[in-house]
This record gives C-alpha cells, structure tokens and sequence, in this order.
C-alpha cells in the first residue's frame, strides 16, 4: 500500500473559499482504498466549524526550531483521515486569508511545519502532493533543509496548480526571512526567474513561492489538458511559462470532478422537484417557477432563464456580461445571479436588477442550498471567463441538464462540446474570441434552439446529464501518476 499525503490550505467540509476546497475534499475519497493509504493535512482555522473542532484529537505538540510551537490535531471524516497543524498566532481570525504580506509567513510556517511533524504522527507519506501556493514550498523544504534526515530522503512530491494568477510573490529579502531557507533557493532559475534584472540588489528581487514548487517538485500537475498547454505561454503563465516549458515532460492536466452524490438531481433535497433524463422537461420548470419565486420574479415556466452562480470578479468574464445588460433585458428571459466578489460587479448586478426587476435578479452573498435550486431551474447556464483552469461550475450545470454557454479556453474547452446542429451532437455553446458581442450571440442562438427547436434542445439536455464528470475518471489517471512515482 502506498501513502498519500494532500497538504492544502482549504478543505471540504472543513473551509472552503474556491474550488481548491472541493478537490482536496473529494478527490482522496475516491482514490482506490485498498491500494492507498490518503490523507490530508491542513492549517487549523480558528474560522473552522465549531463541529468539527469538537471532534479534534490531540496527536501531538513540539517547537519547530526549537522556538515556534506547532500542534497536531486529526480527525477521521468519511474514512479518510484529516491532520490539522494548530498555532494560533498563525491561523486566528474570522477567514483563511488575510493580505498577501501576512499570508506568506503563515504559509511558510506551514509548509515546515508539515513536514517537521511528520516523524511524529506515524505516518510517513510516499508522495505528498502540495496544492496550490500556499503549499508550494513542501518540496522546496523537502529537497533542501530536510535532506539531511534519512527519514525524508525518497519521498516524492507532485505540485498541482489550480490557478496559476495566485503563485505567492514577494522580494528576495523578506521570503528569505519569513522562509529560512538557504540563499541558493533564490538563485534565478529557482525561486527567482532566470530573466531577472541582476543589476537590482539581490533582497529586492522577485521571488515566486509557486515558481519553487514546480522547479523542485518531481512532477507538476494541472486542473484540465487545455490549462496545462496554456500555461506554457506568456498569455497565461504570469509570468511562470519559461519553467513550465522546461519541465513539459513532467506536466500533466488532469480534469477536475464534482462529487455526483452531492450534485444529483434525481436526489438533491435541496430542490423542489427531482428529476432524472426520463421527466427533466416538467421537473425544470417546477424548479424554475420556485426559483423565481425566491428571487421575487414573475412566475412562468416557459420563459427561457440564465443563470450565473460565481466569484465576481474581472477573471469571471463579468465584464462580457457588462457590456450586453441592456440587450438582454430587451429579451423575453429571465437572467438570475448568486454570487460576491469586486465591489464593481456586485453593485453593476445591483444595478440591473434594480432597472429591470421584472427579468434580472441578483443575491450578493454565497447559498449552498439556494445554489442546487439555481442548477435546477435555469435552463442555460453564463460562464464566459477570461480564463478557467477548470471550472466546477459548468460540470454542475451539465448534470443538471442545464447547458452551459461558455468561453471556449481552459477546462471550459475541455469540458463542454460546443453545440453542432449537422451532427446532433453537442451539450452546450461556446465562443472563441473573447468579447460581448460573440457571447450574445451565443445567448441568441442557443435561445433560439430553445423557443424553436425544442426537440433538438431537449436531446442535447439529456447527453449533457448522461455525461460521467464524477472522479471517476480523474482519480484514475492520479493513481496512474501516483504508481509512476513509486
């Protein structure tokens, strides 16, 4: 049997804030438990549900460096079993993040901290595999400041990228101080890019924590094929695309699942009519009808209803969205919206709903519950991002039978096969050039389908739910990468 070690910075059901949350939450239940032995650890936040702070055991407690304290918690949810690294000095506070300045030292320390623990709590991992920025120096220490212990030479490391915006980014000077590690680590071509203006003084360089993570990692994954291509060019990488075309051979995208137990009409409680491929047709609009209800719109199952259920922010396509308001509100639709974010777009939401309270409405805020009923009733389903690694959002959209309309980049691509009226074949809309006049176009078209063709929209809805996005498929190709290591 082989051990896994997830160490991540957020995790269903413990916090959550983005996708990174429910990837490390569902992808270790669905790993093969007779061949690996999964676990997870993470920071414990004092913003954790008191639930499962309650259930906490104590595994250990000592002094990393001989001066800061670290505890060790765990508790075993759903047979996997979850290990908290406690300080509060570090992990107090109301949210997970603070600002960027004061995020570093506290994901610095506990990156250490996870691997100082480790000869302690039983448990010595075969791979670890870090997630994201906050987690990107567990190799840099591991192939550094902890080699000299036997106990750690031979462990493997995979660095997954969820979105590659965020990497972590100060000066030399205080990364070297808040990190500890060793002048080497930011020589360019390491934490530092190689392109780096040397002529500045050494500690005002720019020194990537994301960028020492996929240089010292054994293998670098993605969150969908298309993302791990794009992140190899200037347009996408920020910056980062000259380390991840050197180490192409060691980069793999593999697409994200959703857990199909949770988000399954047929079962959802949280909807008001269940539904399967067989009576989609009448439960959606049963669902639509409570769905306008909630958001105080005129009762009607036949209008043709958009939704949007996001961050709101420039990297959403909300500006797209801006920019076509008017002409919507024009239409005989119906545009409903769940999400918080910028200050910009909540207020623009706030705006239109306000001007057009008979077809847009909008709740600032994030509703789990109120979510599923939103998959449910919407008959299409707006994610025009400017960029999405992966996206959950249209996967969700999909097994609810409502078709996603989409920029075609990303996981998005990877995901949604643009309608094709020759062929029958299709589970959504996409479009190429990133602008307001092409999604409305979209929107058009795919309102047409749905006033005009209902036969063809009706068929299209039903492959869409046949589709498998369940983990299935990806925990497979991880096991596959996870077999290549050791």
């Amino acid at each position: 049997m082989k051990n896994i070690l997830f160490v991540a910075s957020e995790c269903v059901p413990f916090v959550k804030t983005g996708g990174l949350a429910d990837v490390v939450g569902s992808l270790p239940k669905n790993l093969d438990k007779k061949k690996y032995d999964t676990r997870v650890i993470l920071p414990q936040y004092e913003c954790m549900k008191e639930k499962y702070k309650e259930r906490l055991k104590s595994v250990c407690y000592f002094q990393m460096d001989n001066r800061i304290y670290v505890g060790i918690n765990s508790l075993v949810e759903d047979g996997i079993t979850y290990y908290f690294v406690d300080n509060k000095q570090y992990f107090c506070g109301a949210k997970p993040y603070f600002d960027l300045f004061s995020d570093l030292e506290r994901f610095a320390y506990f990156s250490k901290a996870v691997l100082s623990a480790l000869p302690l709590i039983g448990f010595r991992p075969d791979i670890i595999h870090a997630h994201d920025w906050q987690a990107a120096l567990v190799p840099v220490y591991l192939n550094t400041v902890f080699q000299g212990d036997p106990f750690f030479r031979g462990i493997r490391t995979i660095m997954t990228i969820h979105n590659i915006r965020f990497q972590g980014c100060w000066n030399v000077g205080h990364l070297r101080w808040v990190t500890g590690l060793p002048s080497e680590c930011f020589q360019p071509g390491k934490l530092v890019s190689p392109y780096q203006d040397t002529s500045m003084p050494w500690d005002e360089w720019n020194a990537t924590m994301l960028r020492g993570g996929i240089v010292y990692s054994d293998w670098v994954t993605t969150v969908s094929e298309s993302y791990a291509g794009e992140i190899q060019t200037p347009a996408f990488s920020d910056g980062l695309d000259d380390i991840l075309k050197w180490r192409k051979d060691r980069l793999m995208g593999i697409v994200n699942g959703i857990d199909c137990e949770v988000w399954n009409p047929k079962t959802d409680p949280h909807i008001k009519k269940n539904y399967d491929t067989r009576n989609f047709w009448n439960g959606k609009k049963e669902n639509k009808i409570e769905l306008q209800k909630r958001y105080g719109l005129p009762e009607n199952g036949d209008v043709y209803t958009l939704a949007i259920v996001s961050r709101l922010t420039d990297q959403k396509g909300l500006d797209l969205i801006d920019g076509i308001m008017d002409e919507l509100a024009r239409k005989d639709i119906n545009l409903i919206v769940l999400g918080s974010g910028d200050e910009r777009y909540e207020n623009m939401f706030r705006y239109y709903s306000r001007k057009y309270p008979d077809k847009i409405a909008c709740r600032i805020g994030y509703d789990e519950e109120l979510s599923h009923l939103i998959y449910a009733g919407c008959d299409a389903f707006l994610v025009p991002s400017a960029f999405e690694p992966c996206g959950l959002t249209q996967l969700i959209a999909l097994r609810y039978g409502s078709l996603p309309i989409v920029h075609e980049i990303g996981g998005l691509k990877d995901t949604v096969k643009p309608y094709n009226q020759y062929e029958g074949s299709g589970t959504g809309f996409s479009f190429k050039g990133y602008s307001s006049s092409e999604l409305l176009d979209r929107i058009n078209h795919s309102e047409w389908l749905y006033r005009d063709n209902n036969t063809e929209w009706k068929a299209m809805a039903k492959r869409a739910m046949k589709e498998d996005w369940s983990w299935t498929n990806s925990s497979k190709k991880y096991e596959e990468l996870y077999d290549s290591l050791c």
